[in-house]
């Protein structure tokens, strides 16, 4: 019972965050603070659509960071993409998300590679619990869908790294939640995107000289997802190491391409 009185609390917050501290005219990131049915501190960011109106139907797009911006400051989430979060145009009438893992935990659970070697072979659970810190990010996401105003068939998720491996995750258990992704220099085990029967459009960014994420990955992923009949599409950048989220947060329709898809 009180873990439940301090989720229905958080998601009481929520709302009144929504109503105060926005400006139409600058558009700024709203600092929060979701608890979890285990007691788990989740910090995120929101920004709420111009004009915001509870009474109304949003989208929501959520971001999950990689590994490197992991704490409790609840700011380095969006150290990446950060300008672009705030002043697009495609976002001015989205809700947009950005929770921050803790420096202990990984969105996904994985035994991570520290080795030229390991990353090689690296190899993604086919099986494997829910991190606490990913179910406390579904759990936000409940929380924020059962006040009544989002779109529930046009969510959609996008990640780096560590992050990108966080939003296939996602994906993979609740084959309904998302309309679209986009994972950036990340994966998820082959098998797992091969048993897809979801609705969700995927389009994978990755550089083609990753030695951390190796670009083969999202390659099988995409083939994989595309043999389950999903739409899959991938983005390569020949030139680009592990950090192709600069390429990727720099194309035109990184966002409409997203938000012309619909579950519905």
């Amino acid at each position: 019972m009180k873990n439940f009185m301090k989720t229905l609390l958080a998601a009481v917050l929520l709302i009144c965050s929504a109503l105060q501290g926005y400006s139409q005219d600058k558009r700024e990131f709203i600092d929060r603070t979701f608890i979890s049915k285990s007691g788990q501190e989740l910090p995120y960011k929101v920004i709420y659509p111009d004009n915001f109106n509870p009474a109304e139907s949003y989208p929501v797009l959520l971001f999950l960071h990689g590994a490197g911006e992991r704490g409790t400051d609840n700011d380095k989430q969006v150290a990446h993409g950060r300008n672009r979060f705030m002043t697009d145009p495609a976002l001015r009438q989205v809700i947009f998300i950005a929770p921050q893992c803790p420096y202990e935990d990984y969105w996904v659970n994985i035994v991570r590679p520290t080795t030229p070697k390991e990353r090689q072979n690296r190899t993604f659970p086919y099986q494997a619990p829910i991190s606490s810190s990913l179910q406390a990010v579904k759990e936000l996401l409940d929380a924020l869908i059962s006040l009544g105003f989002v779109d529930e068939d046009r969510i959609y998720g996008a990640g780096i790294s560590m992050g990108a491996m966080g939003i296939l995750d996602m994906t993979m258990r609740y084959p309904d939640l998302f309309a679209a992704v986009q994972p950036i220099c990340g994966g998820v085990n082959a098998d797992r995107t091969k048993e897809f029967t979801g609705k969700t459009a995927f389009r994978f960014f990755h550089g083609l000289l990753d030695d951390i994420v190796l670009p083969k990955f999202a390659q099988e992923n995409c083939a994989a997802l595309k043999t389950a009949g999903a739409e899959a599409v991938i983005v390569e950048y020949p030139q680009a190491n592990h950090n192709s989220w600069d390429p990727a947060f720099a194309e035109e329709d990184f966002f409409t391409w997203m938000f012309k898809h619909s579950k519905n």
